[in-house]
């Protein structure tokens, strides 16, 4: 079994873009710069978004971190969004998710600029994405394909299931996959909580993405001897033996899956830090205005 190290990863792409960040300030270019907007008091949010700012500082990125109350109102996040995107000297703006419930986060979204839109959740860029023009691509979804290249996975020709439909990381990874370019040429079935026979058809898979949002939703009975498996997702749970009071799983239960996998992700240690990487990737392309000019 390979552990696909995205700790390891995600010191290489952060050194390849550090380099590139120092030849742009030797030559006087614009220094990219990240604006990260968080709402309320969540905790794993929180410490994401620190996790975001302290990557920008890592690699020579400008960064802005603005905190709202709970309580704000749409109109109060909506002008916050509106300054960003008149502010020319801000290349990417992300909005932590999920937001409180009296506000919508469709309409935060798609309210961002699209040549700012650095998480990829705008529908420009998600149609761009579809319709295999230049665009940024979510996140995840892009850790993921980064995972899957820099371990030289074979995807032509292998059928890949994504366990999870959501707008942020099924969907668009299911698109992607499918894609006549490497990683992709897979040939993808989308499973969610409603599919009839999911054991049966995650049986089948040579390449498992797992984005469904459930602790370790995923057994080893669920997985076919050497798949490829990608573990999206992410959870706190209780235990009292750790400092911190809690410890992080996937969706995937790992010992159990790991013993048959080819090759898995680990949580913590895996997609989350090429999530970051990707996003540091994409307002760096937004600084030089590689996707709308």
């Amino acid at each position: 079994m390979v552990l696909l190290d995205g700790k390891k990863l995600s010191e290489e792409i952060l050194n390849e873009i550090t380099e590139e960040v120092k030849s742009i300030k030797a030559k006087g270019g614009k220094i990219p710069h990240l604006a990260a907007i968080i709402v309320g008091h969540d905790g794993a949010s929180e410490t994401y978004v620190n996790n975001k700012v302290k990557s920008c500082e890592r690699v020579g990125f400008k960064s802005t971190h603005i905190k709202l109350p709970e309580t704000c109102t749409e109109k109060e996040l909506l002008d916050q969004v509106i300054a960003i995107n008149n502010n020319p000297d801000i290349d990417g703006l992300i909005v932590q998710l999920p937001l409180p419930k009296h506000l919508s986060a469709d309409k935060i979204t798609h309210t961002i600029l699209p040549e700012k839109d650095v998480d990829g959740f705008h529908p420009s860029n998600v149609g761009r994405m579809a319709l295999g023009l230049p665009s940024y691509i979510s996140a995840t979804p892009n850790g993921v394909l980064e995972i899957l290249e820099r371990y030289k996975i074979p995807t032509e020709g292998k059928h890949c299931v994504v366990l999870g439909r959501s707008n942020i990381v099924g969907s668009p990874m299911s698109i992607l996959m499918s894609k006549n370019t490497y990683p992709g040429n897979s040939t993808v079935t989308i499973c969610h909580s409603k599919t009839s026979n999911l054991r049966e058809i995650t049986r089948q898979a040579d390449i498992l993405i797992v984005a469904i949002g459930k602790p370790e939703f995923v057994t080893a009975d669920m997985v076919k001897d050497n798949a490829v498996v990608i573990d999206v997702g992410i959870h706190r749970i209780a235990d009292a033996s750790k400092k911190s009071g809690f410890r992080l799983i996937g969706d995937v239960k790992f010992d159990e899956v790991a013993a048959k996998a080819s090759h898995i992700t680990p949580v913590p240690g895996g997609v989350g830090l090429m999530t970051i990487c990707s996003l540091l990737s994409n307002t760096l392309k937004a600084s030089k205005k590689e996707i709308y000019g």
